[in-house]
């Protein structure tokens, strides 16, 4: 059975999940990790700089213009306030 990793470039297409279960057949119905693209990253990134924590109106802006769904936004917003604490 074969595991993603770094040697396996994801799929082309942008960030459409890599599976719908996680390797390894536990199952549960849990997404593999998101693709995000370069410009995606830069995007939330300067979104992140401006302000950590963003409202339903800015979040759903963001998602509709970078062709992500607001959960995806959203999980990210939250990971990279994990990041930077962590980081502090």
């Amino acid at each position: 059975e074969q595991a993603w990793g770094a040697e396996q470039p994801p799929p082309e297409g942008g960030p459409e999940c890599l599976g719908a279960e996680e390797p390894g057949g536990r199952g549960g119905g849990r997404r593999l990790r998101t693709a995000f693209s370069a410009e995606q990253l830069s995007t939330l990134e300067s979104s992140f700089q401006r302000q950590r924590y963003l409202g339903a109106a800015e979040r759903r802006r963001l998602a509709s213009r970078m062709g992500l769904s607001e959960v995806q936004i959203k999980t990210w917003f939250q990971n990279r306030r994990m990041k930077l604490k962590r980081q502090l």
